[in-house]
């Protein structure tokens, strides 16, 4: 048998009318990679809750063992005592605080009964020379890029003596080269003896660098694969996943032929008087009516700006040249709601701090974009509302015990969905997608992707931004790469590849 560092055995945790965990089992060997892996709403999150203290002992049924011994976790300090530290997706930093700040925040270093700041910068320093950061830690946390700031959260972790690291979704943000270089330093946290759990939906990554994982479906433990012993391929975690065999994550759709141009951007030069720098430069890209148009690069290429600053410009960027087009007729959007007048609708990235109010419920949400097709007389039709949440929870499969249920409340990829139907509501013409299944399982990205397949069939356009190489690449019609705030290449589908794209990435 092996040496395992932490056993949980048969825990169950219910919430009112959901059991988020069934008498689920899981063992971590001391010193390995661990992956947990499962659709949205398995259980990951929860489960590692339970480890942590987040839900204390009494909330939930069965035991915690820890280096051998039986764990009653009453509180988050109680698990750190322990060694066990937790990374949450929403990096917990405090942007205006200095990275040293930051490190010891909760824990800090005290001479007497004052904080020894001297101390704090010395000890912050070996942290981010373990990490591998590069940064003077009296910069301030904001100022440092988002890759940047997870190598912060590490060192946070080591500054209170992890033994047993749980990371949820750490390269969901990151791009291409920051993740590698995320999953390079688990690589040697492993090898200075630290034991890493990693919740991910990304399984490239997953199959890359665990040495064991675990699939939870449903709240119950599926499976744990040992990669060690043979290669674990991304079917086969699938399957145990879904419940099911999936032949195409890229769903297939019926070649048609592309209408008129929907939307067209002419030399699009941008702005910003926060960065004090201009952050876009003659952009030209078009979508015709009923295709998918990819849009490529890397972090910081300008691809966000890109779509807000079409989209009534809710960033107050500094339009400096250039030219919108919609259906052939020149438009100008002074604000978000003009734009969804002309047809045009973004989906941000951000759906928890822009894309959904989180303490309202589904109904709520799906309608707010276009309520005035609500209106009768002076007040909402509330009839018809429910009948249109309800016709989109059906639809496109929210998972929910009924349109009451709070968004926050729900699954990240539950969350896309509600944001999905919040713009379908609204009818565009032309569908921004800005990282649509970020955060998102296997299963709940297939339905996504089948939903983009059946709104172009039906004519919309679609421009959709993703980190993913490999979503942009079975998903999209053209694609257009940028780098630098600036189009550095188009391709079509059939000629497109990964190295094609990456070297327009990083041209400059």
């Amino acid at each position: 048998m092996g040496d395992y560092i932490l056993e949980m055995k048969q825990i169950t945790k219910e919430f009112p009318g959901v059991k988020a965990l069934d008498n689920v089992n899981f063992k971590v060997k001391r010193g390995e990679i661990h992956c947990l892996v499962g659709e949205n709403g398995a259980g990951k999150s929860t489960l590692m809750k339970v480890l942590s203290g987040v839900y204390p002992h009494g909330t939930y049924s069965g035991d915690i063992v820890y280096n051998g011994e039986v764990q009653n976790f009453k509180k988050i300090a109680d698990s750190e005592e322990k060694g066990i530290v937790i990374i949450y997706q929403e990096l917990a930093l405090i942007p205006e605080l200095s990275i040293y700040e930051n490190i010891f925040f909760g824990h800090e270093i005290l001479k007497g009964k004052s904080i020894d700041w001297n101390e704090t910068i010395v000890r912050s320093t070996e942290m981010l020379k373990k990490v591998g950061l590069k940064a003077d830690p009296s910069m301030k946390v904001k100022d440092l890029g988002v890759g940047n700031q997870q190598l912060v959260e590490i060192a946070k972790a080591l500054s209170k003596n992890v033994k047993l690291l749980i990371l949820d979704e750490p390269t969901a943000s990151l791009n291409e080269d920051d993740s590698q270089n995320l999953l390079q330093l688990l690589r040697e946290l492993k090898a200075q003896g630290v034991t890493c759990i990693m919740i991910s939906h990304k399984l490239r990554e997953i199959t890359a660098i665990a040495d064991t994982i675990t699939v939870l479906r449903d709240g119950a433990t599926i499976c744990s694969l040992d990669a060690q012993k043979r290669k674990i391929e991304e079917p086969e975690i699938i399957k145990y996943m879904v419940g099911r065999e999936m032949d195409n994550i890229y769903p297939k759709r019926e070649k048609h032929e592309f209408g008129d141009v929907a939307m067209e951007v002419k030399d699009w030069t941008v702005f910003d008087p926060v960065k004090n720098r201009e952050i876009l430069h003659n952009v030209n890209i078009n979508v015709r009516k009923g295709e998918i148009v990819g849009l490529q690069g890397l972090m910081g290429a300008g691809r966000t700006e890109l779509a807000m600053s079409l989209f009534g410009n809710p960033s107050g960027y500094k339009i400096t040249g250039g030219e919108l087009h919609m259906n052939g007729k020149k438009v100008h959007f002074k604000h978000p709601k003009e734009a969804i007048k002309e047809g045009l609708a973004y989906v941000t990235e951000d759906r928890k701090g822009n894309g959904l109010i989180l303490i309202q419920d589904i109904r709520y949400n799906t309608t707010i974009a276009n309520l005035e097709a609500l209106i009768n007389g002076f007040s909402i039709n509330e009839n018809e509302e429910i009948n249109v949440a309800n016709g989109y929870k059906k639809s496109i499969n929210i998972k929910a015990p009924s349109i009451a249920q709070k968004v926050g409340n729900l699954s990240g990829g539950n969350q896309q969905k509600v944001q999905l139907a919040k713009w379908m509501f609204a009818e565009p013409k032309v569908l921004i997608l800005d990282e649509p299944t970020r955060g998102i399982d296997v299963g709940a990205k297939y339905e996504i992707y089948s939903l983009m397949n059946k709104l172009v069939d039906k004519g919309m356009s679609i421009i959709m931004i993703s980190s993913e190489l490999p979503e942009v690449l079975g998903m999209s019609d053209r694609l257009y790469v940028m780098s630098e705030g600036t189009i550095t290449g188009e391709l079509l589908a059939e000629e497109a590849t990964e190295e094609k794209v990456m070297a327009m990435a990083v041209k400059s």
